[in-house]
């Protein structure tokens, strides 16, 4: 069977058409496109999106069909996959001069771009749809929902690990009273972050986690262990534990896979978060077993699909604002957006908020939705 044959039959098990008009329907501009699938993959697919070999009116609702399938399963192993399997296996991606450059990669494109697609606060991670249906509501629910479990007195210290642009720490200095500390190597964060943060009681530090020291009442990260790489998990967690007090409390809101791996989908370590590997339940609980006890797990997963939905709405209706950014890097970015909505939409992906505290704290902890 040729590489177009076993491609249709593919997409007809997925329920996708070709060249129809159902949303989720392929349109096909270059028929070199099935010998490009098959020896690349997820690759192939988004990078013939990106120069304009194939098009669809709703990639999420095409992306979720393949998903459903399991599509990977019914391809034979890539070269690309393989290579990028074995880079991950030999060299650790997430050193501390790696990591400093794939943040650079990811948060300095641009913060014209950011702040027309996120919301008020520059949030950058999945938010808490509860009782609301506006994206700046969901993400001040995210923000008080994490202010809530980890039981945030006035004068706690914080740490945010990887604060980004500083939205969760306002959050939690202005309606908490606490002290935040924020530390990201992204310099175009931490320089929006500061701007944004005049008056608050924020310290902010452009560094890699590895280099924080002292200690605090309370620990936090949102969306950042993604970036620490399954490496470097434990050393991450002995981290964590050296900065929190003996009866801290942390707390990690962290986008979590399905199975264990090394490496990435990589068409996103390739274009969107290099070095990057998202981490299942397992592997987080290998590396900080002996360190914490598990208090809470809270999997707002599905939360996630709205999110980038409202994400790929903002930013589509403000593009001709930033004319900088190129028709092709336009399709990369909707492309990621539309992919990642499909993942967390069928399952594949899932968003975890862990609740930690050190072995031997005989208190109880009293769980918050």
């Amino acid at each position: 069977m040729n590489s177009k044959a076993m491609c249709q039959s593919i997409l007809a098990k997925a329920g996708v058409p070709i060249n129809s008009v159902e949303p989720w329907s392929i349109q096909v501009y270059n028929e070199k496109l099935w010998d490009r699938l098959m020896s690349q993959h997820q690759l192939g697919l988004g990078e013939a999106y990106i120069e304009g070999w194939w098009d669809c009116q709703a990639i999420d609702q095409l992306v979720a069909r393949l998903l459903d399938i399991d599509v990977l399963s019914l391809l034979r192993p890539s070269p690309v996959v393989l290579y990028a399997t074995f880079k991950s296996v030999v060299i650790n991606r997430q050193t501390k001069s790696r990591a400093e450059n794939n943040a650079k990669h990811h948060y300095n494109i641009g913060n014209d771009l950011y702040s027309r697609m996120l919301d008020k606060e520059m949030a950058y991670s999945c938010a808490y749809w509860k009782n609301t249906e506006n994206l700046n509501q969901a993400q001040i629910n995210k923000f008080d929902l994490i202010c809530k479990k980890l039981k945030l007195e006035p004068g706690m210290t914080v740490l945010d690990i990887g604060s980004g642009w500083g939205g969760f720490l306002r959050h939690a200095v202005k309606n908490y009273h606490v002290i935040g500390y924020g530390v990201t190597p992204a310099d175009n964060q931490i320089d929006e972050a500061r701007a944004r943060s005049s008056g608050f009681n924020i310290t902010y530090t452009q560094q890699d986690y590895r280099e924080v020291f002292g200690q605090y009442d309370r620990v936090v990260s949102v969306g950042m262990m993604e970036h620490v790489g399954p490496k470097n998990l434990k050393e991450f967690f002995l981290k964590c534990n050296e900065l929190l007090k003996q009866d801290g409390i942390i707390l990690h809101h962290t986008i979590t896979s399905t199975h264990s791996k090394l490496s990435t989908d990589p068409y996103f370590d390739r274009y969107i978060f290099p070095g990057g590997v998202i981490p299942s339940p397992g592997q987080i609980c290998s590396a900080s077993e002996k360190l914490f006890a598990t208090e809470d797990i809270h999997n707002i997963g599905l939360h996630y699909d709205p999110t980038l939905m409202s994400w790929f709405k903002n930013i589509n209706e403000r593009w001709h604002e930033i004319p900088q950014y190129t028709e092709k890097f336009q399709r990369m970015w909707n492309y990621y957006l539309m992919a990642s909505a499909a993942a967390f939409r069928t399952r594949n992906l899932h968003l975890m908020q862990i609740v930690f505290r050190k072995n031997g704290v005989q208190s109880e902890y009293i769980p918050v939705r």
